[in-house]
């Protein structure tokens, strides 16, 4: 996806083309005009597994997406990180951006590749500072969620579903070594539509049904 500044005025478009370019190994998009290279690097996203302790239990934060993709499915706070923020700062941003929420974070919980999407998620395990929350921006409804009232069925991405797993494997210990993906995204319980709209794609227009 590429964004341009519609507050100003430009003498030529930009078209790309897809070319190896001098001294690379890999295709890229590259303007026929002016030659700028446009880099599609991996994105850097940081979420958390925020908890607040309510009616003798720990409860997750959860916020329910107001924005594609995956609009009306439910998710941890996370977002792509911004200049000049380490990971763990970024996870507190985005859980006060999506839920207004003031948390801190605790130990790393994943390190998970989404090569599919070009995306690298990490997921901290948190804590609310407060039980203050209210939905964002991007979020159509936060919570405060029991683990046994997860909505399984109804998660976003893959990785929640990690992250959350993997929280609760060690939600009694201090230190762990960070978990990662596990071999096939697409055997993730409750991602049965997702992987079967991926499958769709990735035919080629003979195999596809009428």
């Amino acid at each position: 996806m590429r964004f341009r500044d519609k507050s100003r005025q430009y003498a030529q478009d930009m078209n790309f083309s897809k070319i190896v370019p001098h001294d690379d190994s890999f295709e890229r998009d590259v303007c026929d005009t002016c030659g700028l290279i446009n880099y599609m690097n991996p994105k850097l996203i940081a979420g958390v597994v925020a908890l607040w302790h309510q009616d003798g239990e720990d409860k997750i934060l959860m916020c329910k997406r107001a924005i594609e993709p995956r609009k009306g499915f439910w998710t941890l706070p996370a977002g792509f990180m911004e200049q000049g923020e380490t990971v763990a700062e970024g996870a507190v941003r985005e859980a006060h951006e999506e839920a207004c929420a003031d948390i801190e974070t605790d130990a790393l919980i994943g390190i998970y590749n989404v090569a599919r999407i070009a995306q690298v998620q990490m997921f901290y395990r948190g804590r609310l500072r407060n039980p203050d929350i209210a939905a964002g921006p991007e979020s159509e409804e936060v919570a405060l969620v029991a683990w046994n009232d997860i909505p399984w069925d109804e998660l976003a991405f893959p990785a929640v579903y990690y992250a959350l797993q993997h929280y609760y494997e060690t939600r009694d210990k201090d230190s762990f070594a960070p978990f990662s993906e596990p071999e096939n995204w697409a055997d993730t319980p409750g991602f049965e539509a997702l992987r079967a709209r991926y499958e769709q794609v990735d035919k080629t227009p003979d195999e596809k049904p009428e």
